[in-house]
């Protein structure tokens, strides 16, 4: 007997056995809830159905194995091929029927039934229905394991705020497709479109975007998370849109490949700090700007995750003064709600280890903690240790890092909310000079003002960044700046008018390149959204324009005489032992020496006294400064040194 006789001995008993899988008009069944959202989200009809429970069959009850088998004619073949499940389903084979499964017919393109061994004829081809469908169908609503480290469900927020930008992303989602790209200025697009995905009344499906762009198959693991997403009426969230690197075409293909693959079938969020390319996809999308939060927003964030983490009382506190010390020390931050969420998380267990309630010195060092290490590949990374009392600078110098210090404070609140900075591409970022001799406290400075703020100080190795071929250098400082908006520190170009220097006339290909340079910097420290300060021993160097674009300018003069004397107290300390007629006055008034050169000359004494085995004293002091003299080129005169430089000649 072959295989069609079988076919038809089975008749309609092999049309209905005993525990097929029931229509959902069949009220008995206990998936039939399922199956009818199932037809409603992939657009199936009746056909359609019969067909993926034909397909499905083997993985509900092992018996259709051996059905199957039977009526294939050939036991090793446990599946339903298509003429099979064409036949038991009533549809002519050499009819539309065989259109159903075709790569772009509903069951097919959805990935709802996979049509394997293609170099099998149509009919003979067997059917799959991945695993993920029909868990779904018997009611598991766990992600699909092919998307583990891809995916997770964003859940609900503690205390539902919706904020304006999330009503308006909510709404743009039901206009068109869909589609939704949320242009990112600073705010949260991550958890907004997640929150908008809520209000919708959908199941919000963050992805990885850099996982997948690393993923093995990244357009088939696309066709999968839009499966997804049907399935269990949800929606994507996806960006940012950096990391996918949109503006290749791998990148770009793979945007418009998930766009595909959803087709409106779902709603798909993107969110990004760059604006919407049409060539990145057929779909154009309802773009949202996302402002940054204001401060009090900011807090009560800052409060439900230290609450979340179990952070004793202190900062987590609900009080207002609680608010108010929790607001100073996070205002200069910029962090979306996970990064939040994990500092909140070190800051408690920082408090924990000592058994004590959070503080502002927690918080610091959880926020410096989430910053990337992709900065710290392109310059050297500096963590402060050093504050205020530190320093020793005139106090025009003083107020003029203080007025720096309170522009990061304050830049969302003055250049967002209060829109002081609109127009002309110009970002929300703080510049500032230090001009001055070398030795004059403007490196310190810089790291004072990171310690002031809660974060970290990277220096820029200017050797990393110029290079001799052309666009090489533009390239180097593009990365540094992208980077940098990134992360929650101080950026410091030390000697910047090695790469800010003024433009020249053009008198051959050498300076036409370099002006070019200028003109790059010109345009891209003006659309900086982070905190860089620049450094100068020279600042007739710089270009005039770029004094237009800095926010801050601090002059860093010689210290005079009761300076000198301060900055021979701090650096001398109070460890290395002094001889009763130690003159630090005398030397102060004496030698014009700049805090660096003080430095220098007190580590040299140390060195000296500690071979010696005595107590500093002046002349080994004074040696110091003579070797200080020296290296810097300087000339020694009988009317600085005395009688010390006879002594030295000795």
């Amino acid at each position: 007997m072959n295989g069609s006789s079988r076919r038809a001995a089975a008749g309609e008993e092999v049309r209905r056995p005993a525990r097929w899988p029931r229509r959902p008009d069949s009220p008995d069944s206990p998936a039939g809830g399922r199956i009818a959202a199932l037809a409603q989200r992939f657009g199936l009809v009746a056909p359609d159905l019969d067909l993926l429970l034909v397909a499905m069959a083997p993985d509900i009850d092992a018996r259709f194995e051996r059905l199957y088998g039977y009526l294939n004619d050939d036991l090793t073949r446990r599946r339903a091929t298509t003429g099979l499940a064409l036949e038991l389903c009533g549809l002519p084979a050499a009819g539309p029927g065989r259109f159903r499964f075709s790569p772009s017919a509903p069951l097919v393109v959805s990935g709802l039934v996979e049509v394997l061994e293609a170099e099998r004829p149509l009919l003979s081809r067997v059917l799959r229905v991945p695993d993920r469908v029909t868990a779904h169908l018997l009611g598991d609503d766990a992600v699909d394991g092919r998307l583990h480290g891809l995916v997770r469900v964003a859940g609900p927020p503690e205390e539902p705020d919706p904020c304006p930008t999330t009503l308006r992303a909510a709404a743009a989602l039901g206009t068109g497709s869909g589609l939704v790209h949320l242009l990112d200025r600073g705010g949260d697009p991550g958890r907004i479109a997640a929150d908008a995905l809520l209000a919708a009344g959908l199941r919000p499906l963050v992805v990885d975007a850099a996982a997948l762009a690393a993923a093995p198959e990244p357009v088939r693991a696309a066709r999968i998370l839009a499966t997804e997403a049907r399935l269990t009426g949800g929606g994507l969230v996806l960006g940012p849109l950096e990391t996918l690197a949109p503006e290749q075409p791998k990148g770009a293909g793979l945007i418009d490949g998930l766009c595909e693959a959803v087709g409106g079938g779902s709603p798909l969020i993107m969110y990004g700090k760059k604006h919407w390319d049409p060539l990145w996809a057929a779909e154009s999308p309802v773009t949202v700007p996302v402002p940054p939060p204001d401060p009090a927003d900011a807090a009560r964030r800052w409060r439900r995750a230290l609450t979340g983490a179990g952070a004793p009382a202190g900062l987590a506190a609900g009080t207002a003064a609680a608010d108010a010390r929790l607001v100073d020390a996070t205002r200069a931050y910029r962090l979306d709600s996970g990064q939040i969420r994990r500092a909140a998380a070190v800051a408690s267990r920082l408090a924990g280890l000592e058994g004590r309630p959070v503080e502002a010195r927690d918080l610091r060092t959880a926020v410096r903690a989430q910053n990337g290490a992709g900065l710290a590949r392109l310059a050297r990374r500096i963590e402060p240790t050093v504050g205020w009392d530190d320093l020793v600078l005139p106090p025009s110098t003083r107020r003029q890092l203080s007025d720096l210090a309170l522009r990061a404070r304050h830049r969302e609140q003055v250049l967002g909310r209060w829109r002081m900075r609109p127009g002309g591409g110009r970002g929300r970022g703080i510049v500032a000079l230090f001009a001055g001799e070398s030795g004059t406290g403007k490196t310190m400075s810089a790291e004072v003002v990171a310690a002031d703020l809660g974060m970290e100080l990277y220096v820029v190795d200017l050797s990393s960044v110029v290079d001799k071929y052309i666009g090489e250098t533009e390239k180097n400082l593009e990365r540094i700046f992208v980077e940098a908006s990134d992360v929650n520190a101080v950026l410091l170009f030390d000697e910047a008018d090695a790469v800010f220097g003024k433009r020249s006339q053009v008198k051959d290909a050498q300076d036409r390149h370099a002006n070019v340079e200028s003109a790059y910097l010109l345009q891209r420290i003006e659309s900086f959204d982070g905190i860089a300060v620049l450094t100068t021993n020279l600042r007739a160097n710089l270009d005039e324009a770029f004094t237009r674009r800095l926010d801050v300018v601090a002059d860093f003069p010689v210290p005079d005489a009761e300076q000198r004397l301060a900055l021979w107290e701090r650096c001398l300390g109070t460890e290395i032992p002094r001889a009763p007629g130690l003159d630090l006055r005398t030397c102060a008034e004496r030698f014009e020496l700049t805090g660096g050169s003080i430095r220098a000359c007190a580590v040299t004494a140390a060195y000296q006294a500690a071979e010696s085995g005595r107590p500093l004293d002046t002349d080994q002091l004074v040696s110091a400064v003579l070797a200080e003299y020296r290296k810097l080129g300087r000339l020694v005169l009988d009317s600085e040194f005395g009688p010390w430089l006879e002594r030295a000649r000795r």
